[in-house]
């Protein structure tokens, strides 16, 4: 392990890395890293350097702390599979500690337990995928007990009914302002966007099949709520794109409306409006994508059933290689139990309709709808083995790395804890070679795989699950990256990579599941997977401005709406109380507030 020296007088050095930080161009070039009060500097005084802490990283891998954009660890549906599956308790826990709170939970851990898998794996930066604006109170609960990680979560809006209302009516200026305040008053980061139009179509048994068919009630599309809701999001100048978890998810044959789904917002352009204090990058470290698709994996299925269901990849790949907006996040299967649970409900019915497998459903009042279902990933499935060889195909064949983000959208494809494993298998074609072995030949036979020859290299691990996840949601201003002014936040691996032999493809996945150490705003919380110490998170969101008058005729509007929902609407908001530490990002405020600061 990397020697340690010094003292905790809030300056730690971490000397004679191979350090990766991609939002920098460094490419593992040995350098010293300083942290000063939380932060990255340029360098420490004598005196300072006499009493830091410090970190010999001589012949290891330093790269930022590791950022999961896309996960499923707070709020009602994650509590929902914690109750479904009590077997799930059994398989993994954690004993108390004289820091640290015991916990359970395999494929759904307990919001400690998960705050310590993730610090102990390298992650500091962690964002909830799907918050519900009547779960919001839940969600925030759920993140404020989860220990070490910052945190923020992204608000469905894609069946909303005032959404759908004002976007059906062309009103944009109101749904704009309606999203602001929404955001603002439920401490929300951006716009999540599930299956648009279908799941209020779920409240009468129903979905929708095709982008230009117009749901029950609303009469809206998918089209229209999709560039509806882009258009919003740049209106407002939101840190991230439109997140978008597109129709017909999870049936074959439908990488084709999901292409056509990423086309909706082609021409619209990604405008930054934050106000914020950047840490020096030398690269652009603002968005300049406008949509983001979620869980690539569960959309890019190509034949028109089960029996001649193969890989769509290489034709949505083909399609993210000729634009420059769009960006995806993985969602792939490592194979093993899973607990599938999604804003999509009528999604999860057909899932348990295919599997008969134990299985909830709700529906979430004016807002979005969602489920969960026990699941296992198997080998010897070949549907299964088709979505893993899907999951690493959709890293692989698009080109340009700074358009993927590794997840396994945990924990519906798999549990984040098996991240590591992915990563071996997206740098080792050996590694994905003795897997297929193991699997239905379906893996290969039925997709592109098994002639892909590339590997990721360290640099490239570094873009897809640091810098890139950072960027595509507005966090590179002080996540991501080891520029000055970044958070001090850094994972140290014990890897040479001038030694790096891609054919010990356990040995590899072993160290990446552990690291030496996980430093947080240059504080030591892991060693070797031990939690060493538990500081408490940031939670981030954002609060975005709209026009007085505007904002309060959209209110009208929405008040004399609000006797469909079962809550008062003096309860509906988020308290302040509700979040720890607290950072709040000004978007879109108007130029005289700028000066005026």
């Amino acid at each position: 392990m990397a020697a340690a020296t010094g003292t905790t007088t809030g300056t730690t050095i971490i000397r004679n890395g191979y350090v990766f930080d991609p939002l920098n161009g460094i490419n593992g070039d040995v350098k010293d890293i300083f942290i000063r009060d939380g932060r990255v500097v340029t360098g420490l005084t004598s005196a300072e350097e006499r009493d830091a802490l410090i970190i010999d990283a001589l012949g290891k891998t330093v790269m930022p702390g590791g950022v999961d954009s896309h996960s499923h660890v707070a709020g009602a549906k994650v509590n929902a599979g914690r109750l479904m599956r009590p077997e799930d308790h059994y398989k993994s826990t954690q004993a108390k500690t004289a820091i640290t709170h015991c916990g359970s939970g395999y494929t759904v851990p307990s919001v400690y337990k998960q705050g310590y898998d993730y610090a102990a794996m390298g992650y500091t930066t962690v964002f909830e995928a799907a918050m519900p604006a009547l779960e919001a109170r839940h969600t925030h609960e759920e993140m404020r007990s989860t220990p070490i990680l910052d945190m923020g979560a992204y608000m469905v809006f894609g069946n909303n009914w005032f959404i759908m209302r004002y976007l059906k009516e062309g009103d944009l200026d109101r749904a704009a302002a309606y999203v602001a305040w929404m955001l603002r008053t439920h401490k929300a980061y951006g716009i999540k966007c599930v299956n648009p139009a279908g799941v209020e179509n779920w409240g009468w048994a129903k979905n929708i099949n095709g982008l230009d068919q117009p749901n029950i009630h609303f009469e809206v599309t998918p089209r229209e709520l999709i560039r509806g809701l882009a258009e919003v999001n740049e209106m407002l100048g939101l840190p991230m794109s439109l997140h978008l978890h597109a129709n017909n998810l999870g049936h074959p044959g439908n990488w084709e409306i999901t292409r056509d789904s990423l086309m909706i917002p082609s021409g619209i352009g990604a405008k930054n409006k934050s106000d914020l204090l950047w840490a020096e990058t030398k690269e652009n470290a603002k968005r300049k994508q406008t949509v983001y698709l979620a869980h690539a994996q569960f959309s890019a299925y190509g034949g028109s059933s089960w029996r001649d269901f193969c890989s769509g990849a290489p034709d949505l790949a083909k399609y993210i290689n000729q634009v420059d907006d769009v960006v995806i996040d993985s969602g792939s299967v490592p194979f093993g139990p899973a607990t599938t649970m999604t804003g999509d409900a009528p999604a999860q019915h057909d899932l348990y309709m295919l599997t008969g497998q134990k299985w909830s459903n709700t529906d979430v009042e004016l807002e979005c709808g969602s489920g969960v279902l026990s699941l296992v990933y198997m080998k010897s499935s070949p549907v299964h083995s088709v979505q893993w060889a899907i999951g690493l195909e959709v890293m692989l064949l698009i080109d340009d790395p700074w358009k993927t983000i590794m997840t396994s959208d945990h924990p519906n494809g798999g549990i984040f804890t098996q991240y590591p494993l992915l990563l071996t298998w997206l740098m080792s074609k050996k590694a994905r070679d003795d897997t297929a072995k193991e699997c239905h030949k379906w893996a290969y036979d039925k997709s592109t795989l098994g002639g892909v020859d590339r590997e990721l290299s360290l640099y490239e691990m570094a873009i897809v699950t640091r810098a890139n996840p950072a960027r595509t949601i507005g966090m590179a201003y002080r996540k991501g990256h080891l520029g000055v002014g970044a958070d001090g936040d850094v994972t140290i691996y014990d890897i040479d990579p001038t030694k790096l032999n891609l054919n010990e493809t356990k040995a590899l996945t072993a160290k990446l599941s552990r690291p030496d150490y996980t430093i947080k705003d240059g504080r030591i919380v892991a060693k070797k997977g031990e939690i060493v110490s538990v500081p408490e998170g940031r939670r981030f969101f954002c609060r975005p401005y709209v026009e007085d008058e505007l904002e309060k005729d959209m209110l009208r509007d929405v008040k004399d709406w609000f006797k469909y929902y079962t809550v008062g609407f003096a309860n509906y908001p988020v308290p302040d109380k509700y979040l720890k530490n607290p950072v709040a990002i000004q978007v879109n405020r108007p130029l005289e507030a700028l000066v005026r600061r």
